[in-house]
């Protein structure tokens, strides 16, 4: 049986609708197999995902690289394998440099091109990895654009990042129950989750009464933020709630929310938002990652710039001063989405590369 296998560091939780749907495409010829911790340790798998076959990742040289153990007996046969394009899990170029010995069909996904851009040393890296790939499979129509120009003879597919079934993107339009603002991601210095309270409380007196300020996710930066909140009395008007992934949950607290904000670079909550009719507040200047494409400035999302608490604050005040104006682009934006972030729209580039087998 030819089965088509994903080889992960690690699958968070995000991600296990996506796994879903495609293990109800392919059955039983699916696999999904990933280590505990990635690179970074505030990124898991789900370890009650019971589709999940568990493997071993070891890291070493302060964790900048990883060689996964665990896996290796399916390494030799005729199934289709899509592995990360990251060139720093050492047990995948070897991985790579078998398969194409035996001429298997090896997929990798991920980025087209390394933080640091498409001119940078470290893509030359990346780029040997990508020859030895059969198919890539990248994020976003850009990258493939971009890709394609540069390795033309190479079957390049675009996945873009998505988080919900189409089902499930809905919004919310009252008026009267929406109030509050929303961060959703990781407490880390990158994401910049202190400067989006900063320039909350720089306008609070001059915001609606009454508005809440929810930040869903858990990290580093948490007791900082908490003795921030405790020492400017703002305990009443912002709430930490920790890491959710609750879909009802996270439903009702968009439904809530008239905005977002992404105060450091843009990552997956972008679609999300999105996902649910709610539009964002984006740093300007930031080394984005590929989801920055969703956003259509004055549409779904305006900008704010860089590091700027001043400026934060008065995009904060102005999508309350323009309230009507973004709930009536809720329902456009949530169409949007369906059509473009969806569960079953990143599925379809892997269903047609199983179905070549």
């Amino acid at each position: 049986m030819n089965k088509f296998i994903i080889l992960q560091t690690v699958s968070p939780s995000y991600r296990n609708k996506f796994f879903d749907y495609l293990s109800s495409i392919l059955k039983d010829d699916f696999d999904l197999y990933s280590g505990e911790y990635y690179f970074e340790k505030s990124v898991t798998s789900d370890l009650s995902y019971p589709k999940r076959k568990k493997i071993t990742n070891f890291f070493f040289l302060n964790r900048k690289f990883l060689f996964q153990f665990g896996m290796w007996s399916i390494i030799l046969r005729k199934n289709t394998l899509v592995l990360e394009m990251n060139p720093r899990i050492i047990s995948n170029w070897i991985i790579l440099l078998i398969r194409k010995i035996l001429n298997r069909k090896t997929v990798l996904w991920g980025h087209a091109w390394p933080r640091a851009g498409e001119n940078s040393y470290s893509d030359k890296i990346r780029h040997l990895m990508r020859l030895m790939g059969t198919i890539i499979i990248v994020y976003t129509k850009t990258q493939q654009k971009e890709l394609k120009e540069k390795m033309p003879n190479k079957k390049i597919y675009f996945a873009s990042n998505s988080l919900y079934r189409v089902d499930e993107m809905k919004t919310n339009d009252s008026n009267s129950s929406i109030n509050n603002m929303i961060y959703v991601g990781r407490l880390t210095a990158n994401k910049k989750p202190l400067l989006f309270i900063k320039s909350f409380h720089k306008i609070y007196n001059k915001l609606p009464k009454n508005i809440k300020l929810s930040m869903i996710g858990d990290g580093p930066e948490k007791q900082e933020i908490l003795q921030y909140i405790k020492q400017n009395n703002l305990q009443s008007s912002v709430e930490i709630l920790g890491h959710i992934d609750d879909y009802e949950i996270l439903k009702e607290l968009y439904f809530s929310s008239l905005f977002s904000v992404s105060p450091g670079y843009v990552g997956l909550s972008v679609t999300q938002s999105f996902g649910f009719g709610v539009p964002m507040i984006v740093s300007k200047h930031e080394n984005h990652s590929p989801e920055i494409e969703a956003v259509k400035e004055g549409e779904n999302a305006i900008y704010f710039q860089t590091d700027n608490i001043e400026s934060l604050s008065e995009k904060i005040h102005y999508m309350y001063e323009f309230k009507d104006k973004w709930i009536n682009k809720r329902k456009n934006i949530v169409e949007d989405c369906q059509t473009n972030y969806s569960i079953e729209v990143m599925g379809l580039p892997f269903i047609e590369v199983y179905n070549k087998n």
